[in-house]
């Protein structure tokens, strides 16, 4: 029965006035308030000073991340014009403070902005509404204007302020508000390297991008003096080309593209697509290139012989391993699906892309023939095992689709549970039989099951299809997980009625050797079926460090911080510290009291808050070039220490 609820009165109608909007609803406006959301802000205002360069008014941007948590970001562009907006606001105090107003709406007018990431009138009031603290410099013609904001209230306005004639540009310093931030408000400087500094010089070849962290008095510059060329072979990362980089320009009015296409030997590819230098992770700039490189590949195979006139077409799918693409497409008032612009949406994307592609084209494949021929190669043997993966896996749909009951067929060693609410089920993964047998012993076999895994699982992030395919451990906890395999792709998906744990627990010893293992478990579960942790289903068992015994008595410490905090609360005290021993060293009742006791264990869900930071990270450190992997190692070196947790 519908009950009547009288709360709804006129007294309930609002409205949200100024930068409140902001506040209310901030991640409408910049996707989350965690560490995404966060970086999102600064690549507003970084996307600020990057269009004054892509309008030929800025040289130079400089980033510094500030010792008390703020940051600065200040161009050399032509700074904001002079006057007052209303009679509040002056335009530089507008395009902070007011909602919807900036100066990119009418490109094809004097505004001087022919092409720009920032077109809502949105960026800049994010910073103004989600800060505790922003304040705004401008410098233009000798006037110095300053403006002021404070979780989205103006505290200050300064029109006409004096600066040398000769100085010009803006000036942002944010802090961001811990009220909505409250997960971090620590920026991370790798972060702001790779994604804005590193990624935007090779797509603004000639803008020069200077970071400086006064927290560990770093400092670098960024500069590309080949752009899409450098980008690419930063994305090879050192591995051999099978086709070497074709990059390909053309500008027609208010709309241009840059494109780099090459082919390495690795199965998996890199995607990176831009509009007006702004990241996408999908668009019609991409769809058009996919179609006409398909077409123009295809008809090139066919005229050299390649393709014999009783073969299929090679698909988009099967030209996509080892591609390596970046597409840089700037237009004037581009459409995306929302605020945070990951998908470019106008139809201009599709018909530029295809048409570069098709009048360019030829001449470069006639010029690489050799290449594309080890790219048609490689896409026929991509077929094959396609066409192999389908074979089998409609063999297997076929034998399911001949049994009465759904029977787990993995490893033997697998000790399952049975209560049937499979949500409150949980899976130990564990490498050993000696680790295992404790885990078996100590489980409450009612909810809990025991996997074990010979030695250090394959580095999926590295293998091919292939081994993927053949790996005894992979195909097992994929079973065992009840996830479905797509074998032509070995990509895992899952309905959550099917999934037959609600928890997946990755237990090792607390050592250097431990986190390896847990790094490629995770390697596995990001790169066959990342929505396992994106939806909060991987645990890390921490297993303590230390057990404390106190006459009869005993403790465990999980750390080195918690041993020294007991042994100040404990000064002058007897007692014995031991230090706790692998998995498999430890007792049935350790075992059971530290790692399968519910209510004592520890466990740490993992979690990710920037998808595509993550397959940056695990390409790069899990992937199988290793020059990214010597640089963070020597930058990083004299910070390591290990941390179970």
């Amino acid at each position: 029965m519908i009950q009547n609820n009288n709360n709804y009165t006129a007294e309930s109608v609002q409205t949200l006035e100024g930068l409140a909007p902001f506040r209310k609803s901030p991640g409408m406006y910049i996707g989350s308030t965690g560490e995404y959301g966060l970086h999102h802000i600064v690549k507003e205002i970084i996307n600020n000073s990057v269009d004054e360069f892509l309008n030929g008014n800025c040289t130079d941007i400089y980033l510094t991340l500030l010792k008390d948590g703020g940051i600065t970001i200040e161009d050399n562009g032509r700074g904001f014009p002079h006057g007052m907006l209303d009679d509040t606001f002056s335009i530089l105090g507008g395009c902070f403070g007011k909602e919807h107003t900036g100066g990119k709406f009418n490109n094809k007018g004097d505004s001087g902005y022919n092409t720009s990431g920032g077109m809502h009138g949105i960026g800049c009031k994010c910073a103004a509404a989600l800060g505790i603290k922003t304040t705004a410099i401008s410098y233009r013609d000798g006037i110095e204007e300053t403006v002021e904001f404070s979780q989205g209230k103006m505290l200050k306005q300064i029109t006409d302020g004096k600066c040398d004639k000769k100085l010009h540009g803006t000036k942002v310093t944010w802090y961001p508000d811990k009220e909505i931030f409250t997960e971090t408000t620590k920026f991370n400087r790798e972060k702001i390297e790779l994604e804005l500094c590193q990624e935007y010089s090779f797509l603004n070849s000639g803008l020069r991008f200077h970071i400086k962290d006064e927290n560990d008095n770093y400092e670098k510059e960024y500069y590309s003096e080949n752009g899409i060329k450098d980008y690419l072979d930063f994305l090879n990362d050192g591995d051999n080309y099978i086709l070497e980089p074709i990059c390909l320009s053309e500008t027609e009015g208010d709309f241009s593209i840059e494109l780099g296409i090459a082919y390495n030997t690795k199965y998996s590819n890199s995607i990176k697509l831009y509009t007006n230098s702004i990241p996408q992770s999908k668009g019609t700039h991409l769809t058009g290139f996919k179609t006409a490189w398909t077409t123009t590949i295809n008809k090139f195979a066919r005229e050299n012989g390649w393709l014999k006139e009783k073969d299929s077409n090679l698909t988009g799918e099967n030209l996509a391993e080892g591609q390596l693409l970046i597409i840089n497409f700037k237009m004037v008032d581009p459409i995306f699906e929302g605020q945070v612009k990951e998908n470019l949406t106008s139809s201009e994307g599709r018909t530029y892309t295809q048409r570069l592609l098709s009048t360019s084209l030829d001449f470069y494949l006639n010029q690489n023939k050799a290449g594309i021929k080890n790219i048609v190669d490689k896409a026929l043997l991509a077929r094959k095992a396609a066409e192999a993966a389908k074979k089998a896996r409609d063999a297997a749909r076929e034998n399911n689709k001949k049994k009465k009951e759904k029977v787990l067929k993995v490893d033997s060693k697998l000790a399952d549970c049975f209560s049937k609410d499979r949500k409150k089920c949980e899976i130990y993964i564990t490498e050993g039989d000696s680790a295992s047998g404790n885990l078996k012993q100590a489980r409450n076999n009612e909810f809990q099951a025991v996997l074990p895994v010979r030695g250090k699982i394959l580095n999926i992030q590295k293998a091919t299809l292939a081994e993927i395919q053949k790996n005894v451990e992979i195909m097992s906890m994929i079973e065992a997980f009840g996830l479905t395999i797509d074998y032509k792709t070995m990509k895992a998906t899952y309905e959550p009625e099917n999934l037959r744990y609600g928890k997946i627990i990755i237990m090792s010893d607390a050592d250097v050797d431990g986190a390896h293992i847990k790094d490629l478990f995770y390697t596995f579960i990001w790169n066959l079926c990342p929505e396992l942790i994106m939806n909060g289903y991987v645990y890390a068992g921490v297993p303590p460090l230390y057990k404390i015994t106190i006459g009869k008595e005993y403790k465990y410490l999980k750390n080195d911080e918690e041993l020294e905090a007991f042994r100040k609360a404990n000064a002058g005290k007897k007692y014995i510290v031991g230090r706790m021993k692998g998995l498999g060293e430890m007792s049935v009742e350790e075992t059971e009291e530290t790692l399968t006791d519910v209510n004592n264990r520890i466990i740490k869900q993992i979690t990710v808050e920037d998808p595509k930071t993550a397959n940056v990270l695990f390409e790069k450190l899990m992937g199988t070039g290793v020059q990214y992997r010597k640089q963070y190692i020597k930058e990083h070196s004299k910070e390591a220490t290990y941390n179970q947790e």
